[in-house]
């Protein structure tokens, strides 16, 4: 029976991308209004592919940004850019939409629920805790702080661990099929795809590994209810032999 559901966190609880562009937008926006002497599209254009090249957990973007469009070290036009990303990101970070709804549906159903998510620790608690999801969460596991990144396979054998619960006896929920469903698959769990955000139609290589894919996040409870009932019904059929 499953007893547990695991969340991937960006994009699947969190609407990340949605976010982060904005947030990035507002920030060039911010530093052309304040004398960048650069045109929009360019040092949108150059932010994303620091971003792609560094990671978005980097700490030194709008520094390096500069350098890349060849513009003297300013403070006033790094804090303008620091000032609107992080504004953007505290007015606007929202949840996925139903997500409140169904944390709270499948608690009342009776299922243990749990985060695994990549990323710094400290940016994802704080998503947590701003759009106040913790109460809905038994444990988050969060690979910055144990030093392994989905889809290696031992951040899942952590979260097996922790929850005290057989990889049968889980569902992981996810929007990247690389990350959340090959990794999750390679340990024996249950797979849901999420095909939603950036990655709605990517890495579909891995699309196989993915026992159920869903447009919407109010899909889920019906997937679970025929998983346990699939196997209520198997149960009592299997014969048990002895040696």
């Amino acid at each position: 029976m499953i007893e547990v559901v695991f969340f991937d966190l960006d994009d699947t609880i969190v609407d990340t991308t949605k976010l982060a562009e904005m947030a990035r937008r507002n920030a060039i926006e911010n530093m052309v209004r304040h004398g960048l002497p650069v045109d929009f599209d360019t040092a949108y254009g150059e932010l994303l592919e620091l971003i792609n090249e560094y990671g978005s957990n980097f700490g030194r973007h709008f520094d390096y940004l500069l350098r890349r469009l060849e513009v003297p070290y300013d403070p006033k036009l790094v804090a303008a850019g620091v000032i609107s990303y992080h504004n953007t990101k505290f007015a606007y970070l929202r949840t996925v939409r139903g997500v409140r709804r169904l944390l709270l549906k499948l608690q009342k159903d009776g299922y243990r629920l749990a985060i695994i998510t990549d990323g710094d620790p400290i940016k994802q608690w704080e998503k947590i805790l701003r759009l106040e999801l913790d109460p809905y969460f038994d444990e988050v596991f969060i690979s910055d702080s144990l030093g392994v990144k989905k889809p290696h396979p031992k951040i899942f054998k952590r979260a097996l661990r922790t929850m005290g619960i057989e990889p049968e006896e889980v569902v992981m929920v996810g929007d990247r099929l690389y990350s959340d469903i090959y990794g999750a698959k390679n340990v024996g769990m249950r797979t849901v795809w999420f095909r939603y955000g950036k990655y709605a139609d990517r890495e579909l290589e891995y699309l196989d590994y993915a026992d159920f894919t869903i447009n919407s996040l109010e899909e889920l409870p019906e997937i679970l209810r025929g998983l346990n009932l699939e196997e209520s019904e198997a149960g009592p059929d299997k014969e048990v032999h002895a040696d």
